[in-house]
């Protein structure tokens, strides 16, 4: 249901996409030379003495090896990595250059992001739209591109899911009283963002199916 984006896996392959970029963009103005000297390549300027000795000085050098240290491990959102470079003091001109550098490369990709969130925390987690959405918001990613993420999962799949979690719990209830059967089962949907609606549904229909009588149940439900 979900594109899926190939990240880097290091950071030496994170180190080259970036580098990419920062190439793409030097060369319309260093007059074609490309960083060479007399026919060779300038080795030995300030910037590639900073980045052999690993102790950057200037911002947007500081700010580039904070992003590509967080995102070696995982990718992240814009917002995350600029929140990261505010905590360490980063100028905001040199962090919105350095992070727009990283979304032209696509290091960052908040919309790849939103996707992957949610295929994967759905079928890892079984969480629903609602708690999709809500995890993505605190990622800092936009309210349209979580709308296109959420869409991908429809009605069907997240009833299909729902009713899988109740399955698997099933077990752990009985000898339960009936009640509490069902709002035990029904209280551990609506924490994973399921509508009460669905939520009670799908418990009611597992019971019946275990040979509760569905008029008993009936009387533990909601008033609509």
């Amino acid at each position: 249901m979900t594109r899926r984006t190939e990240w880097p896996d290091s950071e030496g392959e994170l180190r080259h996409a970036a580098g990419d970029a920062e190439t793409r963009r030097g060369r319309g103005g260093r007059g074609g030379r490309e960083g060479r000297r007399g026919g060779h390549e300038d080795s030995g300027g300030p910037s590639s003495s900073r980045a052999e000795s690993g102790s950057p000085r200037t911002p947007e050098e500081q700010a580039r090896a904070i992003c590509l240290r967080l995102l070696t491990g995982n990718p992240r959102t814009r917002k995350q990595l600029e929140d990261a470079l505010r905590r360490r003091d980063i100028p905001d001109e040199a962090a919105q250059e350095v992070l727009s550098r990283f979304e032209d490369v696509g290091l960052i990709d908040d919309a790849a992001f939103a996707d992957a969130w949610v295929e994967s925390r759905h079928h890892g987690r079984g969480l629903a739209r609602r708690a999709l959405a809500r995890e993505l918001r605190t990622k800092g990613v936009d309210s349209a591109l979580i709308d296109v993420a959420v869409s991908r999962l429809d009605s069907e799949q997240e009833e299909s899911t729902a009713r899988e979690l109740v399955d698997r719990k099933l077990r752990a209830t009985r000898g339960l009283d009936r009640e509490k059967r069902l709002r035990r089962l029904a209280g551990m949907l609506a924490r994973k963002g399921y509508a009460e609606g669905l939520a009670l549904r799908v418990v009611k229909q597992a019971l019946a199916e275990e040979g509760e009588d569905p008029e008993l149940l009936d009387h533990h439900l909601p008033d609509d």
